[in-house]
């Protein structure tokens, strides 16, 4: 782990499945949390979810860990956090495909990601709210995976994403793109967009994505 100097604290947890370089995705937000007052520590394992004290410590875990398995011990050391304060944010696989093992883990997030038909294809992100996260931001044109997910009725969707009609779907299918969620004290924001790491320099999900870890932390 390592750490700079700076206000509220933030711990950026990446490792998993290395197709979406949780390092590289990662880093481009680095620059954005130091300048809005973070102190940034970085880990690689999820054992950081068994720390109480550094939990407790910790304003914002933006975690970026696409499969894998989590521990019981591990998953509630995460969601204690979140329910006493500490706010969780992250994007695509990193927070919405991992640890299928855990029901728990899926509570917390309130969403999972179960297919991306089609692969990376051409489509529409639309926002739906007048959140400050989504302030000024309509339709998003993408080309890249088009997450199909199973969400909690009580998420604040901030944008939702239509799937075309195929074989399977008889009609297009409207499931969410990017929410928000209160859980206990805590806030989490997902965002299912980030495949590429080009995806995150779209400025219309970068802009997203910045505001959504702000708005998540403590």
């Amino acid at each position: 782990m390592s750490a700079s100097s700076g206000g509220r604290r933030a711990l950026v947890v990446r490792g998993g499945w290395d197709g979406h370089v949780p390092e590289q995705a990662t880093d481009r937000f680095l620059p954005y949390l130091k300048e809005i007052g973070f102190e940034v520590e970085l880990a690689d394992t999820l054992e950081v979810y068994t720390d109480a004290a550094l939990l407790a410590a910790t304003d914002l875990v933006v975690q970026c860990w696409t499969m894998g398995e989590i521990s019981r011990e591990q998953a509630d050391g995460l969601i204690a956090a979140v329910r006493a304060g500490t706010g969780l944010a992250g994007w695509h696989g990193g927070i919405v495909d991992s640890f299928h093992d855990s029901p728990a883990y899926q509570w917390l997030t309130g969403g999972q990601f179960l297919a991306h038909p089609g692969g990376q294809i051409d489509y529409e992100v639309e926002v739906c709210s007048d959140h400050p996260i989504v302030a000024g931001i309509d339709k998003i044109a993408l080309h890249t995976e088009q997450y199909w997910v199973l969400s909690d009725a009580l998420n604040n969707v901030l944008a939702t994403t239509t799937i075309a009609a195929g074989a399977d779907w008889p009609q297009p299918v409207t499931v969410p793109a990017v929410w928000t969620r209160q859980w206990g004290a805590g806030k989490v924001f997902v965002s299912t967009v980030g495949h590429n790491v080009a995806d995150l320099d779209v400025p219309e999900i970068r802009t997203i994505t910045e505001r959504g870890l702000a708005w998540a932390s403590r």
